[in-house]
């Protein structure tokens, strides 16, 4: 009974012991963790507890070289519920669908069902992205704990497909993945800024007052070389040409000869970079300094450079083709496109000669021949300022066999890009330089300060300027009744260039499939542009006068149209005293346009009781036959100018005043320009508007116009909505109504 007693005390001891020792254990342990160790461990919390989020640098914008902006970013937002949130009840729910259904193409039952179809227990339901921000602004007033906002940055190509070639896209990452955008990532891209932040027990991040904080470097812009207005001539000619010839491609490039500026460069099929996954990745590939291939015929004017300088032919020459049109060499028979008999070198080059020009080839030394491949550009990358180009593929003389120089002589057992061919003309058309092609004429920061500047670049002395003179009649003469670009003329305006038509080389011998191309410069007598012009297996003909010619002469009417240069110098050379070309008169004052048309000894009537020409028929560039009367439509002038223009104009001139104080010198006309420039708009939708509505409304909104057409709007540059700044250019269409329609509308 006493032992029991015993232990029992003892059992009681030890509980009352640990009772006794535990909280006195628990209480030291506090002690030791608030006062002995507490300013360690509260270091070590806040250093867990602190972190670092990224601040997205802004990717920079591309603009062409009138200032258009043809890239830039935008704001999307990407739409979540969850719909186990606290608080959340159906009607809540119901409330996001609706909202969501009026701001997008997708009615509210289509957001109920997502949310009703996914699986039990989500908590993160995707309901869209690439949402604007006025549904943003509409979800988040709800205040819904469902709710789950995100905002996004993407990429916006204003034009959609315009230039899509030339400007590339960007993944998802926003990191360039071809052209422009690639080649100039790391301009565009910038650097990101880091905040401070702190981070809770539920890693939820939340700022604090007095965080440090790092500022991202924006990207940098890129002025372009490419004037919009041409890129969309060239891209709509050069459509229509491969739908017209049925080819399975078209390439086209506009070059600056004296400077290297690439002006414009397409090619079809093409593909939107606001979706480029849409679009097969064969129609994101840039051929036009991507694609190696035979030239053909325009290669012809290395041969001819080589023999004339070597002295070992003249363009008088006459030589003597057989009458079957082909000649065996070396085992291999080289045929002209017909039998064409006797002819000078001239005639040869006119004419297309394979036969001559393979006789004068095998006159010259290989090497001699291997040095004015070169000279030319050829078997070396251009260095352009573009991702993806390739070299083009020239054999060394000591690997050559004994046909390679004649056949090489006409394009063949060569591979050139289409850029390669436009820049070995181009420094003909320079007067024999060649120049290094680019496409950014300068990099700028976020307050538009140049950064990087490109200029101008001789590579070498491709061709004597004597050579060219010597050349320059054979050059026209492709463009006449008796060469084989006839369809590439243009009334009034002098041509020089060269046709190409090449077999195709696949699976190791020549098919019955080939690539045509025309190249060729304009004024020939002072070059302003150099256009090529390439289909790769047309099937209405296989003769580049033929498929090329016509798309070359849309391109160089039209680019006559809006290049006033061009203009100046056909009508002052006074080629065709019974037919001009119609000036440029929209946006003149009434009494300036009357002057220069009575210079010109032009007629002309006047409707409307404006100050100002709103309208011309014919448009600027097209044809005036002898006695045509010219009209001008007039409109308001161009002292009405919408509210925000008048102020911004008036605050240039007190700008210009408190300038002129302190920096005499200071020009009116830039500061109120840099003014009105400041404000960027959206271009209204003027199609489906008369002309002349169209253009009252344009230059309501602050824009100058240019006409092409009459009638309806039926298409406009830049489109309705775009962003572009105040004064700049907008073109229209029109085309007249169809005659049923009118006598449709003239019944009722």
């Amino acid at each position: 009974m006493n032992l029991d007693r015993a232990s029992l005390l003892t059992r009681m001891f030890v509980v009352f012991l640990a009772v006794l020792v535990l909280p006195c254990a628990i209480v030291f342990q506090l002690f030791r963790i608030q006062f002995m160790e507490g300013q360690n461990l509260r270091s070590l919390w806040s250093a867990q507890a602190i972190d670092f989020i990224p601040i997205t640098a802004q990717r920079g914008n591309i603009l062409d070289a009138n200032g258009r902006i043809l890239v830039t970013n935008s704001t999307s937002y990407s739409v979540a519920v969850d719909p186990l949130a606290p608080g959340v009840t159906q009607e809540s729910l119901a409330e996001i669908s609706r909202i969501l259904g009026h701001f997008s193409e997708r009615n509210a039952v289509h957001y109920s069902r997502l949310i009703n179809q996914a699986p039990a227990g989500s908590r993160y339901i995707v309901m869209g992205r690439n949402f604007d921000r006025a549904a943003f602004d509409s979800l988040r007033s709800l205040r819904n704990r469902a709710l789950i906002l995100e905002e996004n940055y993407r990429r916006r190509y204003n034009f959609e497909s315009l230039g899509a070639h030339v400007l590339g896209h960007v993944n998802h990452n926003l990191t360039g993945m071809m052209g422009l955008e690639s080649f100039y990532n790391a301009q565009l891209s910038g650097t990101d800024g880091l905040q401070q932040v702190r981070r809770d027990s539920r890693n939820r991040v939340k700022q604090f007052v007095g965080a440090p904080r790092k500022k991202p470097i924006q990207g940098h812009s890129l002025v372009t070389t490419i004037d919009a207005q041409i890129q969309a001539i060239v891209e709509e000619e050069l459509r229509d040409g491969v739908r017209r010839v049925r080819a399975n491609r078209g390439t086209a490039i506009v070059v600056e000869p004296s400077t290297g500026r690439i002006v414009a460069l397409a090619n079809y099929p093409t593909f939107n970079p606001n979706s480029p996954g849409s679009t097969p990745e064969e129609n994101r590939r840039n051929s036009a300094i991507s694609d190696m291939i035979e030239p053909g015929s325009t290669f012809k004017i290395v041969a001819a450079v080589a023999a004339l300088e070597q002295g070992l032919t003249n363009m008088d020459e006459v030589f003597v083709t057989p009458e079957n049109g082909r000649r065996l060499i070396h085992g291999q028979w080289m045929r002209d496109h017909d039998p064409l008999g006797t002819l000078s070198f001239r005639e040869a080059f006119e004419k297309s000669s394979n036969v001559v020009f393979s006789e004068v080839a095998m006159r010259l030394e290989q090497d001699t021949f291997y040095q004015y491949v070169r000279n030319f550009g050829f078997g070396t990358a251009t260095s352009i300022d573009l991702s993806g180009e390739e070299s083009g593929r020239l054999q060394q003389p000591f690997n050559w066999s004994r046909v390679t120089q004649p056949w090489m002589s006409v394009g063949y057992e060569v591979q050139v890009t289409p850029l390669q061919m436009v820049m070995a003309y181009a420094a003909v058309a320079n007067g024999g330089n060649l120049m290094r092609p680019f496409i950014v004429e300068r990099v700028v920061d976020e307050r538009g300060r140049t950064v990087q500047q490109n200029s101008p670049k001789v590579i070498r002395r491709a061709v004597q300027s004597s050579t060219i003179q010597t050349l320059m009649p054979a050059l026209t003469g492709v463009v006449s009744e008796d060469g084989t670009a006839q369809f590439a003329s243009v009334p009034g305006l002098s041509i020089a260039g060269k046709t190409g038509t090449a077999q195709k080389f696949i699976d190791g011998r020549y098919r019955t499939r080939y690539r045509a191309s025309f190249v060729g410069y304009f004024p020939a007598e002072a070059p302003k542009y150099v256009t090529l012009i390439l289909f790769d297996e047309p099937r209405t003909s296989i003769y580049g006068g033929f498929t090329g010619g016509p798309v070359f002469r849309n391109i160089a009417r039209r680019t006559m149209g809006v290049d006033p240069a061009i203009r100046q110098f056909v009508q002052g050379q006074g080629e065709l005293p019974d037919q001009r070309i119609a000036p440029s008169l929209v946006n003149l004052d009434l009494a300036a346009a009357s002057r220069m048309l009575q210079h010109q000894a032009v007629p002309f009537s006047i409707e409307g009781n404006g100050s100002t020409v709103i309208s011309q028929i014919p448009e600027a560039g097209q044809s005036l036959e002898n006695g045509q009367v010219m009209r001008l439509f007039t409109g308001s002038s161009p002292l009405d100018r919408p509210f925000y223009a008048v102020m911004l104009a008036s605050a240039a001139e007190k700008l210009l005043k408190e300038q002129q104080q302190g920096d005499e010198g200071v020009e009116a006309d830039h500061v109120v320009e840099k003014a009105v420039e400041a404000e960027p708009l959206k271009v209204p939708d003027v199609r489906g508007l008369s002309m002349r509505d169209a253009v009252l409304l344009l230059r309501n909104s602050g824009y100058e116009v240019t006409r092409n057409g009459s009638g309806t709007v039926y298409a406009q540059f830049p489109q309705g909505g775009s962003i572009m700044q105040a004064g700049r250019q907008v073109t229209i269409r029109g085309r007249a109504r169809p005659m049923e329609q009118l006598v449709g509308e003239a019944g009722r």
